[in-house]
């Protein structure tokens, strides 16, 4: 499957399909030869960026963001062509959603307040200093940012 497939894929599915759809592409991208932890982490900013508001109200929009997560940062041309790898982020992603939409009390975070995060092979970014929450295989988690869930 080629990226730019899943994502028009995605704008015309309903909207929490499409949300599940494009978690799923994001920690393949993002973390797929990552511990299942490391996944995890990856699906939690991505789940938390979407209750702030500040990138968008739904995860579509959030992992899509202008240079934010990896389906705006490769080619809309890669293949997302391991299987194992596929079938391991879509139920990662689907976890993280059930986990996620727990009373914020009540969920497993493996990365509190982490907003951002880097791999240090491929990127430097400017809040590359702050506040580190947790190092889990090569992805560092930061809260750069702190982000409060929109109001209702």
């Amino acid at each position: 499957m080629k990226l730019a497939w899943i994502l028009w894929l995605a704008s015309v599915l309903p909207p929490q399909t499409a949300d599940s759809l494009c978690l799923s592409t994001t920690v393949y991208l993002e973390a797929r030869d990552q511990s299942v932890r490391g996944q995890k982490a990856v699906a939690e900013v991505a789940l938390r960026r979407r209750d702030s508001g500040l990138w968008g109200n739904t995860v579509c929009d959030v992992v899509t963001a202008r240079k934010q997560f990896a389906p705006t940062l490769v080619s809309p041309s890669t293949r997302l062509s391991n299987t194992e790898a596929w079938a391991e982020s879509v139920t990662i992603a689907l976890e993280a959603e059930r986990n996620w939409a727990l009373p914020p009390g009540q969920r497993k975070e493996i990365v509190p307040g982490a907003s951002h995060f880097m791999a240090h092979a491929i990127a430097s970014p400017s809040w590359r200093n702050a506040y580190q929450v947790a190092t889990i295989g090569d992805h560092t988690f930061l809260k750069v940012q702190s982000l409060k869930p929109r109001r209702g």
